[in-house]
């Protein structure tokens, strides 16, 4: 009986008469999720792209400053420290742990020119 009333009161409030499932499944639609049924269906789906308008707001963690994107490794740049960060599924992933050295120290560097 209370559970007719919540889905009443919740029915109200988003001024839908849809079963809450059907509001599940647009919800879920409209983000982008798969419902659960097909999350075990092997699909062709790409992988996400990253968004370079992200660029406006990330930021390295180390350093603060601006990152820029390399389309060819997929991954995230701080040229000032010289990391990479990779981009997986369209997700950066700003761990600095999980960061690439684009280049060697300098005492690697100053070894090598001798």
């Amino acid at each position: 009986m209370l559970s007719g009333a919540r889905w009443r009161l919740a029915s109200a409030l988003r001024g839908t008469r849809a079963p809450p499932s059907a509001v599940a499944r647009r919800c879920l639609h409209a983000s982008g999720s798969r419902p659960l049924a097909d999350r075990g269906k092997k699909s062709e789906e790409l992988p996400r792209a990253f968004d370079p308008a992200l660029l406006e707001f990330l930021v390295c963690p180390l350093s603060k400053k601006p990152l820029r994107y390399e389309a060819s490794t997929n991954e995230l740049i701080n040229e000032e420290l010289g990391i990479a960060y990779p981009i997986i599924d369209g997700i950066p992933n700003m761990i600095p742990q999980a960061a690439r050295m684009t280049r060697q120290s300098k005492k690697q560097e100053e070894v090598e020119q001798r």
